[in-house]
């Protein structure tokens, strides 16, 4: 019989070349010699870990290698080619270069301009770079310091981010202008920097622009307000939209856009002060940028009356995919059954919008009409929404809708929101959604029975002005259940807009969420999460990955009644396998709390209680922070804790510890990968903690790595 062996060896390495999972490509080369050499031969992408001074552990079988992340080395954060923990800083740039020649993709945390000077001479055909650093840019250091080796050294450089690179907004424009030719070569931008204070000024921008005309994709973090000089206007639009027209990705971002903090659900939606950005000039600015099929502009200032603005996308931009919008107003009027601004881009595949103070249900169900390939949908701050239009538009959209994000919007709490998506459950595959519970019994099995009925009462029985649901007959009282929804005079779904299976459990109603992977939840501070399987999402069978943001001021918060914050009632998930809870914006007192508060060590033991009853493969971990001293650490209770998590291969804390914190680690039997990472700014300058030195660093890696792991 014929063998795998027997397949011609082109065939093959087409095969391994399309396995993208790390684990199944080591698996493979395992098998044989000759499975080895194939699979080395075709990983072209690789991120190493490990201690920057272990020269002998640096691999030396991936020759093939162009995408090489050097971020994650450790001790992560220190300068990677320093002196002080290496005996010679060059004999680590030169293994380098001598284990993966053909490197044209680097990404690398550059601590000081002296690393990016030395790595760039080992590697001179860099195409695309990402540089990587959360701490302070040294005053001393020269204007353009950081970029100047980079863009004189690498002639053939296209692709350049520095969204994680933390430097002056004066530092780019003048390198890029003494280096003409490499700047003009430059189709990739990203200076979505989450450190700037104000961003780049209108100036800054139409010279960068200026230089690079032949930008596709531009992202950049600005200020839109006019009560700042050099604020980005009319003027700045119409200057990258005359200096850049290849665009087909355009990012411009407010400052404090960036932050990614939840808002206030009883604003209006309306600022203060409005943007300096008229209509006509965003009909002219769309009319320049024929090419565009991603934009965002999250202005966090009032743009007015943009639906006629909006209509000309659909005509001027004819291959536009993806837009985000906010602060925008008048963006879908929906008079009538006529469809008007944004809902005439049909050719969406994602829209967001944000602060929109006028977007009302109607409006919703209008975009629902005319975009309809949406795949993806967000709405944030939107007060005037409720669930009776975004459940008219989820029918709409059933046949294509697999995405939505559903945040800060008052009249749709975490139940509110799970009924808005029901039309989809079956199909939808990435969720957020903010536990507001507003009313959801947190223990006890009444309020759960409460729950239950006053949801499926919602569920079948609610009638409105905007639509009215009629059951169908069935044939068998088991079969699903087919509904028909009908929001207007001249516009109707069929019955078979959508179809809902449904379980009865403890007494209420229980969707199926066939297909959601991922989810994604808000919660303030000192609420428990407990309630989320009675809001609706009891059944997620195919869930595996969800993110839990939790965010307020825990100073002078009252200890909370439960022991935990509620993460065990994940275990219903039975394919969940990774987790980011970020306690990041969770702000408390670090070391000493006044008499009868509660201070941060004591926080972490309330949300991380419970983690171990999880089957967690990865986890990646934000404590809680001290802002007054700068300091986000993992507390004696939170290592605990995690140790208990005892099917652990992956764990990136972001913040610092104790090195005899960290020793409880090890005891996790197949840990293999560990990081402890200061991204936040500013980064700890001289950090205390013992586990940031190297040499504590170092002897932590080495007790992970003596272990015995079975796979």
């Amino acid at each position: 019989m014929a063998a795998i062996h027997d397949i011609p060896d082109v065939i093959l390495s087409n095969i391994f070349a399309s396995i993208s999972d790390t684990r199944s490509r080591n698996s493979l080369s395992l098998v044989s010699r000759k499975f080895m050499l194939l699979e080395r031969a075709t990983r072209f992408s690789l991120t190493l870990r490990g201690n920057a001074k272990d020269l002998f552990m640096i691999p030396t079988c991936f020759r093939s290698v162009t995408r090489l992340d050097l971020s994650l080395l450790s001790p992560w954060g220190h300068s990677l080619l320093s002196s002080s923990h290496l005996p010679d800083p060059q004999l680590l740039a030169h293994r380098l270069r001598v284990a993966f020649p053909a490197v044209r993709s680097l990404t690398v945390y550059a601590r000081s301009p002296s690393t990016i000077q030395m790595l760039v001479h080992q590697w001179p055909g860099l195409k695309r770079v990402k540089l990587v650093r959360w701490h302070r840019r040294l005053t001393q250091w020269p204007i353009g310091a950081d970029f100047v080796w980079l863009l004189e050294q690498c002639e053939n450089l296209c692709w350049l981010d520095l969204s994680s690179f933390y430097y002056w907004t004066e530092d780019l424009p003048p390198v890029l202008q003494a280096c003409p030719k490499v700047s003009a070569s430059l189709v990739h931008l990203n200076l979505l920097t989450t450190s700037f204070t104000e961003g780049f000024k209108s100036q800054d921008i139409k010279d960068i622009t200026t230089a690079c005309p032949n930008l596709k994709s531009f992202l950049v973090a600005c200020n839109f307000d006019p009560r700042y000089i050099g604020f980005v206007g009319d003027e700045t639009l119409l200057a990258v939209a005359n200096n850049c027209p290849k665009l087909t990705l355009l990012h411009l971002a407010e400052t404090s856009s960036l932050a990614d903090v939840r808002g206030d659900p009883d604003n209006e939606g309306f600022t203060s002060e409005d943007a300096m950005i008229t209509r006509g000039t965003l009909v002219e600015f769309f009319s320049r940028l024929p090419l565009l099929q991603e934009l965002v502009l999250d202005v966090c200032r009032n743009v007015r009356d943009v639906g006629l603005a909006l209509e000309m996308l659909n005509s001027k931009c004819k291959d536009l995919r993806v837009l985000k919008l906010g602060q925008f107003h008048g963006v879908c009027l929906a008079i009538e059954s006529q469809l008007d601004g944004i809902a005439l881009c049909s050719g969406l595949r994602e829209l967001s919008i944000k602060n929109s103070g006028d977007l009302t249900d109607m409006g919703l169900i209008a975009i629902g009409r005319g975009c309809c390939k949406l795949s993806r949908f967000e709405v944030q701050g939107c007060k005037r929404i409720t669930e009776k239009g975004l459940r008219t538009m989820a029918c709409l959209l059933r046949n294509t809708l697999v995405q939505v994000k559903i945040s800060c919007c008052k009249n749709l709490d975490a139940a509110a929101s799970l009924r808005a998506v029901e039309p989809i459950c079956d199909r939808i595959q990435w969720l957020h959604i903010d536990c507001v519970w507003d009313g959801l019994g947190e223990t006890g099995n009444s309020d759960s029975e409460q729950v239950g009925h006053s949801f499926g009462r919602n569920q079948v029985g609610e009638s409105s002005n905007l639509f009215s649901f009629s059951e169908t007959e069935n044939e068998d009282d088991q079969d699903m259940s087919r509904k028909k929804c009908k929001y207007s005079d001249d516009f109707e779904l069929s019955s078979d807009s959508y179809i809902m299976e449904t379980n009865a459990v403890n007494g209420f109603w229980c969707k199926k969420w066939d297909k959601l992977r991922y989810l994604s939840l808000w919660i303030g501070v000192a609420e428990l999460l407990s309630p989320l399987p009675m809001a609706g999402l009891e059944n997620c069978p195919e869930l595996e990955e969800i993110r839990i943001k939790v965010e307020g001021d825990c100073r002078g918060r009252p200890k909370p009644r439960e022991r935990a914050f509620g993460l065990s009632y994940l275990a219903r998930y039975p394919r969940l396998s990774k987790m980011r809870l970020d306690c990041g914006e969770t702000i408390g007192y670090a070391l000493t709390a006044p008499s009868g508060e509660m201070d941060l060590s004591l926080w972490e033991r309330f949300y991380l209680n419970g983690i171990g009853n999880l089957r967690l493969n990865e986890l990646d971990y934000w404590p809680p922070q001290d802002r007054d001293v700068n300091q986000r650490s993992l507390s004696l209770p939170s290592a605990g804790l995690l140790a208990e998590c005892r099917e652990l291969r992956k764990l990136f804390i972001h913040g610092t510890a104790h090195e005899h914190f960290m020793m409880f680690l090890p005891n996790i039997p197949n840990l293999r990968d560990v990081q402890l990472r200061e991204d936040y700014y500013p980064a700890p300058e001289s950090d205390m903690s013992t586990e940031m030195r190297a040499d504590s660093c170092s002897r932590f890696e080495a007790a992970l790595n003596s272990r015995h792991i079975l796979d």
